[in-house]
């Protein structure tokens, strides 16, 4: 299977130009993204950076988010995270709660460099797992000026608690034992065992959840030849670094703008309600979209709530 759009699995709006960028984050990881541009502007732009779905690339959502902001006026960054796509560092296809949250810190580094950006109008928007990260990022960074999730995973949480939050110490020893057996496997193979991406073939008696991925990573809809999710997967170790850390321990502390969005059927939702509870200011905001699910705001122009998104950046970038 190929992307629909060169590489891409969006159509690029006639009015924004994109450009390859590269930036590195405080580790020395060079990270690659794409700067969506309006063709037509004048004076110093407010910009946001955008990442996300964790497991997928800026040729999938991040890139349909960033294009859409360049066309209502922002520069827009979508990129890579460290360990994936076309972003550096070894090994590959692996996660970190601190690392990718300063791959957020790293591409506000790259925007306020940018003579035609304005750094005082500078924010951030995450997709699914990168929600999270985005929120962690927004606590730490107090260049953010104003923060957007969309469809927001908590990925230590998840990891750590299971599902609704299933997941007990007995089942979290389980699963350390499980991963820590797979280290030593991976280190006499020399390599990392990937975990597989969305399960392919589908199975009958699949969660609806899981049909909602496949629907997006498996089909000409959503796929891309780099993203993980729709192909074969993190390592299956990625998840020991987020068993044992939290990374909304001082979102309570986000004095700058937060909007949460999130779609009342999805699955996830739940992450989106609770971190938003934690939240303090009346510079917050949840937006909970009836009859929308999780991969929804993927992609989904008719759902994605762009006119809020586009208000919120505008008076808090200002």
């Amino acid at each position: 299977m190929k992307s629909r759009y060169d590489g891409y699995s969006f159509q690029m709006s006639d009015t924004v130009s994109r450009t390859k960028v590269h930036f590195h984050n405080r580790y020395g990881i060079e990270l690659v993204g794409d700067l969506y541009l309006p063709k037509d502007y004048s004076g110093k732009l407010p910009a946001v950076a955008v990442c996300g779905p964790f497991g997928a690339v800026k040729e999938q959502a991040s890139g349909l988010y960033a294009d859409e902001l360049a066309a209502r006026g922002f520069a827009a960054l979508a990129f890579d995270p460290s360990f994936i796509g076309e972003s550096s560092g070894n090994a590959r296809n692996v996660a970190s709660p601190d690392i990718n949250t300063e791959d957020f810190s790293a591409a506000v580094d790259f925007l306020s460099m940018q003579d035609f950006i304005d750094p005082e109008k500078i924010g951030i928007l995450g997709i699914c797992g990168f929600g999270g990260m985005a929120l962690n990022a927004a606590a730490m960074d107090t260049r953010i000026k104003a923060t957007v999730t969309s469809t927001m995973y908590d990925m230590c949480r998840v990891t750590a608690q299971g599902y609704f939050d299933a997941l007990d110490e007995k089942g979290r020893y389980e699963l350390r034992k499980s991963l820590n057996t797979q280290r030593i496997e991976d280190y006499k193979a020399g390599g990392y065992a990937r975990a597989g991406g969305v399960a392919d073939p589908l199975p009958e008696d699949a969660p609806f959840f899981v049909k909602d991925y496949y629907d997006y990573y498996k089909t000409e809809r959503g796929y891309a030849e780099r993203s993980l999710n729709s192909n074969d997967g993190w390592n299956t170790t990625s998840s020991l670094s987020f068993l044992n850390m939290t990374i909304l321990n001082f979102s309570d502390e986000i004095r700058s703008a937060v909007l949460v969005i999130h779609g009342e059927k999805a699955h996830s939702c739940y992450f989106s309600k609770d971190a938003f509870q934690k939240l303090k200011g009346d510079n917050k905001e949840l937006l909970i979209l009836p009859d929308t699910v999780h991969t929804d705001l993927y992609d989904r122009k008719d759902k994605i709530p762009f006119d809020k998104i586009q208000k919120f950046f505008t008076e808090y970038l200002k």
